[in-house]
């Protein structure tokens, strides 16, 4: 089952597990030390390429969507902009990484993003629920999102069996998915006996849901005049490939081999340093070049970012050498990976658990998706967790022969 004991896990003592914390904390406080004109530019540069992007991008749906050339360019350009928004610039803003700067343009306290969710409900839902409970099962809601298997720790259901044809919609309506997650529509209606709190979320929602499909799917169309029509076929289609780009992203973070899961025990009195080992143990990178970091708002460093989440997104590459080091260290493994592998991995988990259990080969403290600080019981002591799994893999390969 999920990980109960983290520093056991790990194979460190409570100490090493402080000092790991010590060093952590000295990387954060130079970044922040270093914060200034460069990360400036860096991030007004990007607003103004997407800007730039989304304007061209209109601009060709206009002048020339009935061009099917024209229409392809055009509906691609509008795709990245809309990625870059949600990616680089939205979810980083959102996180307060650039409140340091006093900008009112870009603060996690005035912006709002083009998603139909609202910003104030998403930062509670992901900054707050999923950032500090990240990957404990019953507590961080994107272990799932509320309508997938991916830990064994879920019990089986016979919903559980549509496990691909859910992630394949999810996917396909990620915005909405993520939009929806602490939202019940029924609350907003008079006689639903919601609480004030649940009615503002829901009624919140309602409006940032309204005005999205009015801008993305009437508003724009309308003036595009005679080119209407594609330039909603466009809006639709830019929408659908910015939420397959941002789940495979996500799901590439969260679900691959490697990513663990974790249960609630002692998170209330877990330290700092303890929660910066969860987090190390909880997420996942991806391997690419700048363009990759870019568009995946440099989630491709999803472990830095989940350590650091309010420091300046363009630093985490940087961060990246020193968090490697430390885990070489430490003897903790450093997961990474291409997207293509991190996505088919994270795929295959949701398609093994849409089985019960009992047709699953591996016990639920040894498969790739869950495992626990019991699968090594049977192992003679290790000097650090890399070594161990090395050594787990290494066995049962040799009884696999």
């Amino acid at each position: 089952m999920a990980i109960s004991d983290v520093g056991e896990y790990a194979h460190l003592s409570p100490e090493q597990v402080e000092e790991l914390g010590r060093e952590l904390d000295a990387i954060r406080a130079d970044v922040i030390a270093s914060r200034g004109e460069r990360d400036f530019r860096y991030i007004h540069g990007v607003i103004r390429m997407q800007r730039g992007i989304e304007l061209g991008a209109r601009a060709i749906l206009y002048i020339g969507a009935r061009n099917r050339t024209a229409w392809v360019l055009g509906t691609g350009a509008l795709a990245v902009a809309k990625i870059l928004e949600n990616m680089e610039i939205g979810h980083n803003v959102l996180h307060g990484q650039w409140d340091w700067m006093n900008d009112p343009e870009i603060h996690s306290t005035t912006w709002e993003w083009d998603l139909v969710g609202s910003s104030a409900d998403w930062k509670h839902t992901h900054n707050y629920l999923h950032h500090k409970y990240t990957n404990i099962v019953g507590m961080d809601d994107d272990v799932g999102f509320g309508v997938l298997r991916v830990t064994r720790d879920v019990p089986w259901e016979p919903r559980y069996s549509a496990n691909l044809l859910v992630n394949a919609i999810l996917m396909a309506g990620f915005e909405w998915g993520i939009g929806l997650q602490n939202v019940r529509f029924q609350d907003a209606f008079p006689g639903s006996g919601a609480t004030p709190a649940d009615r503002r979320v829901a009624e919140a929602f309602l409006k940032k849901a309204g005005s999205q499909v009015l801008k993305d799917y009437i508003l724009f169309p309308v003036l595009a005049g005679p080119s209407g029509r594609q330039a909603f076929t466009a809006a639709v289609t830019a929408n659908i490939l910015r939420n397959i780009w941002t789940n495979a992203v996500i799901f590439c973070g969260h679900f691959p081999d490697g990513a663990e899961k974790f249960t609630s025990k002692d998170v209330e009195t877990e330290t700092q340093a303890e929660w910066y080992l969860r987090q190390m143990l909880g997420s996942a990178n991806l391997d690419g070049g700048p363009v990759m970091n870019l568009l995946s708002g440099n989630l491709s460093f999803q472990i830095e970012h989940h350590m650091f989440p309010d420091l300046p997104s363009n630093r985490y590459s940087e961060i990246s050498l020193r968090v490697r080091e430390l885990c070489q260290r430490y003897d903790l493994p450093y997961v990474s990976g291409p997207l293509w592998k991190q996505y088919l991995q994270s795929w295959r988990t949701i398609a093994r658990l849409s089985l019960p259990d009992r047709y699953l080969r591996r016990s639920a403290d040894d498969a790739a998706e869950t495992r626990s600080e019991r699968m090594f019981d049977r192992m003679p002591p290790m000097p650090g967790l890399a070594t161990a799994l090395a050594s787990f893999r290494k066995g049962r390969a040799q009884l696999a022969r």
